[in-house]
C-alpha cells in the first residue's frame, strides 16, 4: 500500500504521516527530510544557495524514487504537486490525500511556529495572512487532483485517521 499526504505547510502532513504510518505498519517517509539528508542540507539551504529550480529537480527524482518503493506512508513538501506533473505521477502510483485547511487553520498553526520556517520567518501577521491566502489559491487546484480529499471541518488527528481507514475499507 502506497499513501501520499498532500497539502499546504501547517496542514499536518507529518503528523498525520507518522501516526497513519504506525496505525497500518507502513516505513514512514517524508519527502523534504529525504532531500536533506541525501544533499546534506536543509530545504532552505538548498534552495538560498542553489535556487528553487534546482531544489525542485531535486524533489522530482526523489519522489521518482520514492513512488517505486513497495510501500509507505509519505508526507509530500507542500509545493511538490504543483511542479512538473507531479500530482499526476504521485496519483498514478499512489493514493493521494488531501489535507484542506482554511486559511484560519493555516495562520494559527503557521504564526506559532514561524521561526523553524524561513520562507516565512521574517512576515509580519498580515502579511503571513496574505502570504497564505494567495499560495492556496496558486495551489488549490493541484491539491484537488488528489483521489482523497479531507475537508478542513475534520481537523483532528483522529477524525483524518478515521476518514483514511473508511476510505481504505
Amino acid at each position: 500500500m502506497k499513501i501520499s499526504l498532500l497539502g499546504y505547510m501547517g496542514s499536518g502532513k507529518s503528523t498525520l504521516a507518522r501516526h497513519l504510518a504506525l496505525q497500518l505498519d507502513l516505513p514512514l517517509k517524508d519527502l523534504d527530510q529525504l532531500i536533506e539528508q541525501e544533499e546534506g542540507e536543509s530545504v532552505s539551504e538548498i534552495i538560498f544557495n542553489r535556487g528553487e529550480i534546482y531544489f525542485r529537480k531535486l524533489e522530482r527524482e526523489m519522489l521518482e524514487a520514492v513512488l517505486q518503493e513497495e510501500s509507505f506512508v509519505l508526507a509530500l513538501g507542500g509545493g511538490t504537486p504543483c511542479y512538473y506533473d507531479n500530482i499526476e505521477l504521485v496519483n498514478k502510483f499512489s493514493l493521494s490525500v488531501y489535507l484542506e485547511a482554511t486559511i484560519p487553520q493555516l495562520y494559527n498553526v503557521l504564526s506559532q511556529d514561524r521561526r523553524e520556517r524561513p520562507l516565512i520567518a521574517h512576515l509580519a501577521d498580515e502579511e503571513l495572512k496574505e502570504f497564505i491566502a494567495k499560495h492556496l489559491f496558486e495551489r488549490r487546484d493541484y491539491y484537488e487532483k488528489a483521489i482523497l480529499k479531507i475537508p478542513a471541518k475534520q481537523n483532528s488527528l483522529e477524525d483524518r485517521l478515521e476518514a483514511i481507514q473508511a476510505y481504505l475499507s
